[in-house]
């Protein structure tokens, strides 16, 4: 009779789960990049951003100072130990603020320091998020390392991308994600936007068909996990892809009314007053006459990594925006 032997062969362990931490967990964007890490079965680690100060001005400067903050990386590398991707969604965002050392201190030195621990704790990849707005009044954005920081914002986010790109290359991939004017049903800007293209001044500079940057919560949430999963090499700079979005059809799709369309030159006129008003009064108008501006002009985009691999997300901005009607009493 034959004997059946117990089998020696053990059981393959169940692999690790895929640990992402992600900083600035409270705000809008880090909120949203939690839940569809989750939804998508990721375990997220939320990790508290250190208060940080700098009077740097340039990457020099940056990275000078983050040299002797050994206690912050030690703490920082602590708790990425076992991660797979670092999300830096945390950082002040004040459009319209002023400069100070904790605006350069949130957007310049923390992501340098995020990087360096990131390094020392072995992970796979740090995907930190910038904006546009580094590339200021340009007629189009792209990857490129080109900046054009027009306010104290800008400058400081635009500060932390030149420090990232003069650190010496080491283990842990670091990519700046540039997003665009992004959009969302718990966002007050969001609210802000819905109450203007309701509302008689909407308007749009000519027919109202240029390009918005104007975007999703959803889609940029898609994209940075996109990044961060991606198993090849990924440029230091990426830019959130366009949502085929044009300037009058984000007011109407916000707004549900078609907007007013102005003169070019009248537009371009205003804005060209306002900024130098603004200049006078330090830059305190520079936040709202942006939005003036990427309300009637918008900004191209020139096509970038995401649409020569094939890893644009879907586009959800029309879908966010026309919610916004809903949610909006009437009368607004």
């Amino acid at each position: 009779m034959t004997q059946h032997l117990p089998s020696t062969q053990e059981s393959p362990e169940p692999s690790a789960p895929e640990v992402w931490v992600v900083l600035g967990s409270s705000g809008f964007i880090g909120r949203a990049v939690c839940a569809g890490l989750r939804a998508a079965g990721i375990t997220v680690r939320t990790v508290p951003a250190p208060r940080l100060e700098s009077s740097a001005r340039d990457a020099a400067g940056l990275l000078a100072e983050a040299a002797p903050l050994t206690a912050v990386r030690s703490d920082l590398a602590a708790a990425f130990a076992g991660a797979r991707v670092v999300v830096n969604a945390a950082g002040l965002a004040t459009p319209g603020g002023a400069d100070s050392p904790g605006l350069r201190g949130a957007n310049s030195l923390l992501p340098v320091l995020i990087a360096d621990s990131a390094d020392a704790a072995g992970v796979r990849r740090f995907v930190h998020l910038s904006s546009a707005a580094v590339q200021g009044h340009r007629p189009f954005l792209d990857e490129t390392d080109y900046v054009q920081p027009f306010s104290a914002y800008s400058r400081s986010k635009a500060l932390g991308e030149r420090a990232l790109a003069s650190r010496p290359a080491r283990g842990c991939s670091a990519v700046t994600i540039r997003a665009t004017s992004v959009q969302g049903p718990q966002r007050p800007t969001t609210a802000k936007l819905a109450r203007l293209a309701a509302s008689p001044l909407a308007s749009v500079a000519g027919q109202g068909t240029a390009p918005s940057p104007v975007s999703s919560v959803d889609s940029l949430v898609q994209f940075i996990m996109t990044v961060g999963q991606h198993t090849g090499p990924v440029p230091a700079v990426v830019l959130q892809p366009w949502e085929r979005a044009t300037v009058a059809g984000v007011l109407e799709a916000a707004g549900g009314r078609t907007p007013l369309r102005l003169p070019v030159w009248l537009c371009r006129s205003a804005l060209w007053c306002g900024y130098r008003l603004s200049a006078l009064a330090g830059e305190r108008l520079h936040g709202p006459l942006r939005r003036l501006e990427m309300m009637w002009f918008g900004q191209r985009q020139v096509s970038g990594w995401a649409e020569a691999t094939g890893n644009v997300p879907e586009p959800r901005v029309q879908e966010v925006l026309r919610s916004l009607q809903e949610r909006e009493p009437a009368g607004r």
